[in-house]
């Protein structure tokens, strides 16, 4: 919200603090005798030299930096904030100033696509690199009209800190409880051996080792479960932004589906579910491979999960101009109303008794969500309690706009509309 009524005092600020500079005589004598008919109703007129200076004094109060560029991408409005930011440059002449590169291409896309961009990124604070504690900005840059592009900065320093610092935690967590995992599997694995009897056919087990052998199973289970956790864990904090995103390539639906169904068809055999794929071919999206192929594996495998025996778990590709789905349907128990809405946190499960005969671990579809969101895109689902589910991965039929492709790629996210998490 204070983000909303900083960007809004600015606007209206910098377009008064530029608007006379621009406007014909006779608007200027127009504007001039309204004041005096104010001034003749009782009312105090304000010259136009006091509003200039009261509009700047405005800016240069702001906790935001503001910059606002001519049509050369000449900083012609600056405040102290944006100075301290290290929003400004040297200039190519001696003695002049230039806006931030990323400054300056951001403006860039507004002139061209007339319509206003936020980002949210990490700044160096210095000429070489970020160092251990980078300028954490958001960026809203917006035209004024003749040219004239005004962007506005707020420090978000503080939260991008304990947003690395939360995923630090998670990556550093998960990693040292891999070694601990694994040496329990290995355990039970052991366990198990020494605990089969020696005559399959004729099994002689005392009540000891019969419990015991219980107890490996379940240990096994629960390990395998636990590991699953902590690897889906990770790959939640690498979706995150704990690490960059790879590059954006063309990736072939048809490979994507093909490897799932080759991923899931042991699961699938062993209840009995058929994984039949229909729609369009030759179908393209723009991301990771293993990403999309991550994705899609777990909806799959969530649609063979909560279905029934013998029967039918549909993919369908369909694509058009703008947008490319896989829509994953089940004639499974379908979920209720009220939680349709959650279903994409994370360790939220709509039937926990199931989820536990599964091993779920509760992120699957917080990791489809993430993916889909990475690329651009977005996942759906519909059901009807008792009737099964679809779920929709919709990503963009075409590439990245040149937007993603000229700014860094560490942690930027861009709209029109409004802030969006990095």
């Amino acid at each position: 919200m204070a983000v909303v009524v900083a960007v809004a005092l600015v606007a209206g600020t910098v377009a008064g603090l530029l608007l006379p500079r621009f406007l014909p005589k006779r608007d200027r004598s127009t504007s001039t005798g309204s004041d005096s008919s104010r001034q003749s109703r009782g009312r105090p007129a304000i010259a136009d030299e006091q509003q200039t200076g009261l509009g700047r004094r405005t800016i240069d109060s702001l906790r935001a930096g503001v910059v606002v560029l001519d049509n050369d991408d000449v900083p012609v409005l600056i405040n102290p904030a944006a100075r301290a930011m290290g929003l400004l440059r040297t200039g190519s002449t001696p003695g002049s100033i230039a806006a931030h590169p990323l400054i300056r291409t951001l403006a860039g896309q507004v002139r061209r696509t007339g319509v206003r961009r936020e980002i949210e990124l990490d700044l160096p604070r210095g000429r070489d690199s970020a160092g251990e504690n980078p300028l954490g900005v958001h960026l809203r840059a917006m035209g004024l009209g003749n040219g004239f592009i005004a962007v506005e900065a707020v420090d978000v320093t503080e939260s991008h800190r304990l947003t690395r610092v939360r995923r630090d935690f998670v990556a550093n967590v998960s990693h040292e409880l891999k070694t601990p995992i694994g040496a329990l599997q290995l355990l039970a694995e052991a366990l198990l051996d020494a605990t089969e009897p020696a005559d399959a056919a004729a099994p002689d087990l005392s009540e000891d080792l019969v419990a015991a052998r219980r107890f490996a199973e379940r240990i096994q289970h629960e390990s395998t479960r636990l590991g699953r956790l902590v690897q889906e864990l990770l790959e939640l904090t690498r979706l995150q932004g704990a690490e960059p995103q790879p590059p954006p390539e063309p990736v072939a639906l048809d490979w994507v589906i093909a490897e799932v169904v080759d991923r899931t068809r042991t699961t699938a055999s062993a209840r009995g579910i058929e994984v039949s794929v229909e729609g369009d071919r030759g179908l393209t999206a723009y991301g990771s491979d293993a990403q999309l192929a991550t994705a899609v594996a777990n909806l799959v495998e969530n649609a063979i999960n909560y279905s029934g025996e013998d029967t039918t778990v549909r993919v369908t590709l369909r694509g058009d101009d703008e947008h490319v789905e896989v829509a994953v349907a089940d004639q499974g128990i379908g979920i209720a109303p009220t939680d349709v809405d959650r279903i994409f946190e994370r360790f939220y499960r709509a039937d926990q008794a199931r989820s536990r005969a599964t091993g779920g671990t509760g992120l699957g579809l917080a990791i489809v969500k993430h993916i889909a969101s990475n690329h651009g895109g977005r996942v759906e689902v519909s059901s009807t309690l008792g009737g099964g589910s679809t779920f929709t991965l919709r990503l963009p039929a075409s590439p990245p706009d040149d937007l993603l492709a000229t700014l860094p790629p560490a942690g930027i996210e861009s709209g029109p509309t409004g802030l969006r998490q990095v």
